[in-house]
This record gives C-alpha cells, sequence and structure tokens, in this order.
C-alpha cells in the first residue's frame, strides 16, 4: 500500500528536555504536527538538553546528508567521584580527592587549554557504540565487558565558564567533532587529573549550523502545533550546506521527471562546481539535490511535495 503524502514537509529544531530519549521528542513532534514520518538526527542522551534537529514529512530523507560535523556543547563536570555511565545517571563506581588548587580558575583553564586538538577517545561502556552487532549499552546492563576500540575525535575548542569549589565542579563550553562522546572527556580528564570526574550537566548548544536560537520547546509545539513548526522550519539548503540553484518554472517538470537540465546559475551569482551538489529551489521550498556533470545538473534526489523554508 503507498503511503499518503505529508501534510507538509520540514526541518525543526527542538530544544530537548531532560528526562526525554531523542525518540520520545520524535513522538511528540508527531503529536503536535500530526504527522507520522517525523525522524531525528544526532542522538541526545535522555539526561541531555539541547538542539536536536527533527525531519517531518519528506524531510526525514534529508537527515541522512546532514553532516553537523561540528557540536557544540556547555558541560559540567563534577570532580572527586567516577560513575558507571561517566554521567550522573549512573552509579558511583570510585572516588578520589580533589586538591583545592584544582579548584582555582587559573589552574581549570590551563587544563582545559591542553584538551584541545585531536585525540584517540574511547567511548562511554554506556554508548550506542556497535560491537559485532552488540550495542555496548546493552552488553553494560547484561554485565559484560566488550573492547571498545579509540576513535579519532577532535576537540577544536575547551573554555572555562565557571568553577564552583563548594560543589567541585567545573562548568565548560566545547566544540567538538561529530561522534566525540563529552562523557569520555570528562572521564579522561579526572584520570589524568588524578581526580576523578563525571558529567553532571550536558546541553548542546548547536549542532552544525544550528544554535540554540533557532529551536523551538516541545511546549511551544504542542500548542502551536503544524503552523508553528511551518513558521520556525530550519532552512534545508543552508543546513545541508548546498548552493541554491533556483528553477524556472519551465523547468520544474524536467526536474520532477528526472531529466537533466542546464546548470544555470546559482542564486548569489556563479555556476555550480563541478561535480558539486545543488539544491533546486522552487516556490520557496526544497525540490532536489543535484549535481552538475559537465554543462548539466543530474538528479540524487528528488522531493515532490517540497521541503519548506528556504530563505
Amino acid at each position: 500500500m503507498s503511503r499518503r503524502p505529508s501534510a507538509f514537509s520540514a526541518l525543526i529544531a527542538v530544544d530537548k528536555p531532560a528526562g526525554l530519549t531523542s525518540h520520545d521528542v520524535v513522538s511528540h513532534v508527531r503529536r503536535a504536527v500530526g504527522e507520522r514520518r517525523v525522524g531525528h538526527a544526532g542522538t541526545l542522551d535522555p539526561a541531555a538538553t539541547g538542539v536536536l534537529v527533527v525531519g517531518i514529512g519528506q524531510a526525514t530523507k534529508l537527515l541522512g546528508l546532514l553532516t553537523l560535523d561540528r557540536k557544540g556543547y556547555r558541560a559540567t563536570f563534577r570532580l572527586g567521584a567516577e560513575t558507571t555511565t561517566d554521567d550522573a545517571e549512573g552509579e558511583v563506581c570510585a572516588t578520589a580527592d580533589v586538591s583545592p588548587e584544582l579548584l582555582e580558575a587559573s589552574r581549570a583553564k590551563s587544563e582545559l587549554a591542553r584538551l584541545v586538538g585531536e585525540v584517540d577517545q574511547v567511548p562511554p561502556r554506556f554508548s550506542a557504540v556497535s560491537v559485532n552487532g552488540r550495542r555496548a549499552y546493552d552488553a553494560a546492563r547484561a554485565g559484560e565487558e566488550l573492547e571498545l576500540a579509540a576513535r579519532r575525535v577532535t576537540i577544536h575548542d575547551a573554555r572555562l565558564v565557571s568553577v564552583d569549589a563548594e560543589e567541585r565542579t567545573w562548568t565548560v563550553d566545547l566544540d567538538v567533532s561529530k561522534g566525540t562522546y563529552v562523557r569520555s572527556i570528562a572521564r579522561d580528564l579526572g584520570r589524568e587529573l588524578g581526580c576523578l570526574a563525571h558529567v553532571s550537566e550536558l546541553r548542546r548548544t548547536f549542532s552544525g549550523p544550528v544554535s540554540l536560537d533557532a529551536c523551538v520547546s516541545l511546549g511551544e509545539l504542542a500548542e502551536g502545533g503544524a503552523e508553528l513548526a511551518r513558521e520556525r522550519a530550519l532552512d534545508p539548503a543552508a543546513t545541508l550546506g548546498l548552493p541554491v540553484r533556483d528553477l524556472c518554472l519551465d523547468e520544474v517538470a524536467d526536474v520532477m521527471n528526472g531529466r537533466r537540465i542546464p546548470a544555470g546559475e546559482l542564486r548569489w551569482g556563479g555556476s555550480p562546481e563541478p561535480g558539486g551538489r545543488v539544491a533546486l529551489v522552487f516556490g520557496g521550498a526544497l525540490v532536489g539535490i543535484w549535481r552538475r556533470e559537465g554543462a548539466r545538473l543530474v538528479c540524487e534526489s528528488n522531493f515532490p511535495q517540497g521541503i519548506e523554508g528556504v530563505r
């Protein structure tokens, strides 16, 4: 049986609250906008809050195309204890003394500065990393030990926001590559400093080009529904990082049927790069992602209903 057309298609950013899984957010969005085809990009742990990009309708097809190569977080590192999950959700499994100098801002800043650069990072035991078809968190819950391989990640920036000596915490702003575990940063830093540490709070402040300013809350979405989602839709071309090639009316039928069209000119001047991808736009909606071959554009993906929000 064919799927009924979506009422509308758009990318939105949700400010995920604590206590919900990313899939829970998807369920809330489905109910709020009255659309079954909803998905998300870039999972957030239940305890974490902040930017979660959500696709509605045909925009779910964009989720696998989003690079979102850099992520931003505001994290609170609690010194003096390591937990089974490397965050506050787990049980304390080891403790250590915290020297007074580690609670001085100058020392905290210098230690964070040393984090910047590439590092081989071992994911937390409780993570979605798969080993031989088994999720790490499933093995951890069953009391099994999985050998998790280190992965090369990049910490682009690590800046101190504040130190709370009474609570023995550092609040930190991080700019990291996709796939970086902030929990692992806290765990490894605590071990290196000899004081042990875990993440007590985590908020994603940006995901690629999408920041908290672009987000809607689930409460706002429940009240405003599909109309609010359309008003606050992300620009799909900008979120994908693609140049825009506007279509004229005479080209639309060719595009919908996958027939090659001239490379033409981009919205802000110039021609598409050879082999480069472009966002085809008509009537303020993304209708295709095409690639230049020679003097023409060829189809990679089409979105017949159009994904709203192009500005």
